[in-house]
């Protein structure tokens, strides 16, 4: 028997849903990437008073919004802000000759930018002068003769020699965030019983985390510190992904999982600022993909393997209530189910006949 062919406007529909998709894919995706740009990126200036007014406002005229300045006394405090993670980098006029400190392990496109001041303040000394009118940091010189002065730059808390520009930290955000939504999806298909899909989640996230770890940390060098605190960031952020979609998916059946996955897709991958650093985001982007799993989880991850913790309680709290509400809507998912089944059953019973004496 020959199928009858779809209507053409069916087809057109059709095309219209896919180039809707794709410009949504292209968009979540190719948005963040074309408008990064640095504002507001915190970073300390540490000397006098006068001097560190000077460049703060150098700076702000030079790139207005892009930075903003904390007056610190001196080197040592500059250096315990930044290992600290509450600034990137440093101008630091406390010792007479400027010198700008970076952290490459924080952001290593922070930590260029920085070296661009460097190089901008040694071509106009005036900057940094006690007593000079503020004015913006000339660019840098190019030509044969090159710059004419070099400014100092001193990485405190240097990137790995391995991966010194973060690509295999960058490059973690999406396997983890394909690990979670493949979790839900399998265990969803193949997997009965809230315990035990919960139970699925929860197993896998430890042990591809354990081996997503040993490859970013013992093959690639991408991370250092402790092997199995970095493994449990990890086993983390999958898990709060993959439990939040079998949540969602118990509780709104597959509509819930799709929804889920593509915020996760759409939404959380796109705006973890794992690649750059989440000021370097457009608006307020970069903000709200710290309130999601995959950019909670890459910072957390930066804060445990090379600041020894330092900043790691916000980002791990973000994931930690993810994980909870993952937990919670399964075991409201499995109570629905319980209830509907019930009266399901109640209404398929028959009541008596009553038989006159």
């Amino acid at each position: 028997m020959q199928t009858k062919p779809s209507p053409w406007s069916h087809v057109a529909a059709l095309a219209a849903l896919l180039t809707v998709v794709i410009s949504v894919l292209l968009t979540a995706f190719a948005w963040p990437a074309v408008r990064s740009s640095v504002h507001g990126v915190p970073i300390a200036v540490a000397g006098p008073a006068a001097a560190t007014s000077q460049v703060a406002a150098a700076l702000e005229q030079r790139q207005p919004g892009a930075f903003d300045v904390t007056p610190v006394a001196g080197t040592a405090e500059a250096e315990a802000a930044i290992r600290d993670r509450e600034v990137y980098g440093a101008v630091d006029l406390s010792t007479g000759t400027p010198r700008v400190l970076t952290a490459s392990a924080a952001s290593p496109v922070i930590a260029q930018t920085l070296q661009g001041i460097a190089t901008a303040l040694a071509n106009s000394p005036a900057a940094v002068a006690p007593g000079a009118a503020a004015q913006p940091p000339a660019a840098p010189a190019t030509g044969a003769g090159g710059p004419a002065g070099t400014v100092p730059v001193i990485d405190v808390v240097a990137a790995p020699a391995d991966d010194p520009r973060g690509a295999g930290l960058a490059a973690a955000a999406l396997p983890i965030v394909l690990g979670g939504i493949a979790a839900a999806g399998l265990l969803t298909l193949r997997i009965t019983g809230t315990g035990r899909r919960v139970t699925g989640a929860l197993t896998f996230a430890v042990t591809g985390a354990l081996s997503m770890a040993a490859i970013l940390q013992f093959w690639l060098g991408t991370l250092s510190g402790d092997y199995l605190a970095n493994a449990g960031v990890l086993a983390l952020g999958t898990a709060a992904i993959s439990l939040t979609l079998l949540g969602l998916e118990s509780l709104l059946g597959p509509a819930g999982l799709g929804l889920g996955a593509a915020t996760m897709m759409l939404l959380g991958n796109p705006l973890a600022g794992v690649a750059t650093a989440p000021e370097m985001l457009p608006g307020w982007s970069g903000t709200f993909g710290q309130f999601l799993p995959p950019g909670a989880a890459g910072s957390l991850l930066r804060s445990v393997s090379f600041f020894d913790g330092a900043g790691a309680w916000p980002h791990a709290a973000v994931l930690l209530g993810w994980l909870a509400a993952g937990i919670a809507l399964c075991l409201a998912g499995a109570v629905h189910a319980d209830r509907k089944a019930g009266a399901t059953a109640g209404d398929s019973e028959q009541p008596p006949v009553a038989v006159p004496a």
